[in-house]
């Protein structure tokens, strides 16, 4: 194994996201060997401080300590198929695959070498809220309510109820400690390829998800309802999460809290838990079970719409 200064990772996928990948792997001091196939991909990588470049997965040195996988959501299940005989961590972008049956096939032949990248699970703010609901300072939860709406979306291989619904999903199992079935979802979409989709989820708590890439206004909010107040976060990039306390009943409103909470970037939050990991730390959070139940419950969602599973 190398020495903590030498951790070597291999990354697969260096586009959009994948250089803020390998930005963050390099500043955590981890050298990085990349798979750029196309031009952007090879002129990130020079600009952000990949180590070697190659042009595919066999050309990886078979040596390294770990892998990252930033590639389209449509061939993440065959890059990790072609990564499993390695036996070493992987950690790819949400969502595990587009496609339940191979979701549940990698978690089940994948073990403990695969981890899903749920970034909002490492959010201060999110944990901050987690940490109310644990502490009942706010009583018992009661409601929460997800909205991630946006104009536009940049993927071409999956529509974008696969690219934003995990996220909302990742983060009620976070809150929860599991991910509730859905009861009722209406959506847009046209020939099955979805614009936006609201869903409700099933159980005691009254739970609520919106996303939308056809919203002329950016929103990110969760907001917690507990018996005896309210939380929120509506600016992720905040340095605060707000709280109300209070059953709504009052006649006199208390002022709302602002509570602090650390501004570290959620990627990088997650980037050095996998490597810490491949440093002989604990596990990243989400594993390939909860990454397989995340695909389960948004096809579950798309067929409460009228959407058919594709296999």
């Amino acid at each position: 194994m190398n020495t903590p200064l030498q951790t070597r990772i291999g990354l697969l996928g260096c586009g959009r996201w994948g250089k803020l990948i390998l930005r963050d792997l390099v500043s955590l001091g981890c050298k990085v060997d990349v798979v750029a196939p196309g031009p952007e991909s090879v002129r990130n990588s020079v600009a952000y401080g990949a180590n070697r470049i190659v042009a595919t997965i066999t050309d990886l040195d078979k040596g390294l300590d770990g892998y990252v996988v930033a590639v389209p959501t449509a061939h993440h299940a065959h890059v990790i198929e072609n990564l499993l005989d390695r036996q070493r961590p992987i950690f790819v972008e949400k969502p595990l695959t587009n496609d339940p049956v191979a979701a549940a096939h990698l978690a089940q032949v994948a073990g403990k070498h695969l981890f899903v990248m749920d970034k909002w699970r490492y959010h201060p703010g999110i944990n901050m809220i987690y940490h109310l609901i644990q502490s009942k300072e706010l009583g018992e939860l009661q409601s929460l309510q997800l909205r991630r709406l946006q104009w536009g979306n940049p993927h071409r291989d999956v529509d974008s109820v696969w690219i934003l619904l995990p996220h909302d999903l990742s983060i009620v199992l976070h809150l929860l400690g599991h991910i509730p079935a859905p009861c009722f979802a209406v959506g847009l979409h046209r020939e099955g390829w979805m614009s936006g989709i609201t869903a409700h989820l099933e159980g005691p708590v009254q739970i609520s998800i919106e996303v939308s890439v056809r919203s002329m206004r950016q929103e990110r909010m969760l907001s917690a309802i507990f018996s005896e107040g309210a939380a929120m976060m509506s600016d992720p990039m905040a340095d605060h999460i707000l709280i109300q306390r209070g059953t709504g009943e009052e006649t006199e409103t208390l002022p709302i809290e602002q509570r602090q909470i650390d501004t570290t970037l959620p990627l990088f939050l997650e980037l050095q838990t996998f490597v810490e990991h491949l440093r002989g730390g604990p596990a990243p959070m989400s594993s390939a079970v909860d990454g397989a139940l995340i695909v389960e419950r948004i096809a579950q969602c798309r067929e409460l719409v009228g959407i058919k599973r594709t296999t």
